[in-house]
C-alpha cells in the first residue's frame, strides 16, 4: 500500500495483458495501473440512480478509482475486468458472497487467476493477430476490443435499432470492429462488406472461439458440485451487488 498524490492509500494492479498490446507511449504499456481505495465519494457513485439507470455507474466508479493517468477508452476489455475485480477487493474486501442455485456461496476474489497470454502471438506490442478462417481459407487480422470499441459498437447497434426495431445486428456489428483486415486489405468498406456478405457462420464462430482462447483476461469462473455430484463450472455474477450488497438495483 502507498499514498497517492491525493493522500488516499492505493495499490498497483497488474493487467492480464501485461501491457504488451498497448503502444509504448501509453501508460498502460507498463502493465500496471495504480488504483486508490474506495471512499464515501465512490459509494455515492454506486447509489446514483441516474448512473444506474443509464448503465454507466460501473465505468464512472472505475474512472474515479484509477489514479494512473490513462485514457479509459483504451483499456482492453480483459484488463478492464481485472480493474473491476481489484476495485471490489479494494472497496469491500476479498470475500464476495452471492446467491447461487438458491444457496449462498462465497468466493475469495484474490484467488482469481489471469488467463495465460501467449506472447509468441504478439506483433511487437501491436493489438493485432492473424487468423485463417478454417472453412473459406480467407486470411484475416483481428484486434481485441477496448472499452472505447464497446461504446462505439453499442452506439451503432442502438442507431440500427432506431431505424429498424426488429433488427438483430449485434454479432455482425461486433465482427466489423474485431476484424481489421481481409486478405491484407485494411479498408473499412471492404471489411464491412465481407462481414455482411461473405463471412460464413462457421468461420465467425471459430474466430470468436479463438479470440476467447487467446484474450488476456481474468478467469471469473468457479467450480461447484451439481446435484448428481459432478464438478461443473459457472460464472461469478457481476453487477452492482458485486460492489455493495446493499446497493439498490
Amino acid at each position: 500500500m502507498k499514498e497517492t498524490t491525493n493522500q488516499f492509500p492505493s495499490e498497483e494492479v497488474t493487467l492480464p495483458s501485461k501491457g504488451l498490446l498497448y503502444p509504448q507511449d501509453s501508460p498502460l504499456s507498463k502493465g500496471i495501473i495504480e488504483m486508490k481505495y474506495m471512499t464515501a465519494r465512490e459509494e455515492d457513485i454506486l447509489t446514483n440512480q441516474n448512473l444506474i439507470e443509464n448503465g454507466t455507474v460501473i465505468d464512472k466508479l472505475l474512472k474515479s478509482l484509477i489514479v494512473t493517468s490513462i485514457d479509459y477508452n483504451d483499456l482492453l476489455l480483459g484488463d478492464k475486468n481485472a480493474v473491476l475485480v481489484a476495485a471490489r477487493i479494494l472497496g469491500y474486501g476479498k470475500d464476495y458472497t452471492f446467491n447461487f442455485n438458491g444457496e449462498e456461496k462465497t468466493i475469495d476474489l484474490t484467488e482469481i487467476k489471469d488467463s495465460e497470454l501467449d506472447e509468441s502471438l504478439i506483433k511487437e506490442g501491436k493489438n493485432e493477430f492473424d487468423f485463417e478462417l478454417p472453412t473459406s481459407k480467407i486470411s484475416v487480422t483481428f484486434k481485441l476490443l477496448t472499452h472505447g470499441d464497446e461504446q462505439a459498437i453499442d452506439r451503432e447497434i442502438k442507431g440500427l435499432k432506431r431505424i429498424n426495431k426488429n433488427t438483430s445486428a449485434s454479432l455482425s456489428t461486433r465482427m466489423k470492429y474485431v476484424i481489421t483486415s481481409v486478405n491484407g486489405d485494411y479498408d473499412t468498406k471492404t471489411i464491412r462488406n465481407f462481414v455482411d456478405n461473405q463471412l460464413l457462420a462457421r468461420d465467425s464462430r471459430e474466430l470468436r472461439n479463438y479470440i476467447a482462447k487467446i484474450q488476456p483476461n481474468v478467469d471469473l469462473t468457479f467450480e461447484y458440485e451439481s446435484k448428481n455430484g459432478d464438478l461443473k463450472k459457472s460464472t461469478i455474477p457481476v453487477g452492482l451487488n458485486f460492489f455493495w450488497p446493499d446497493a439498490e438495483l
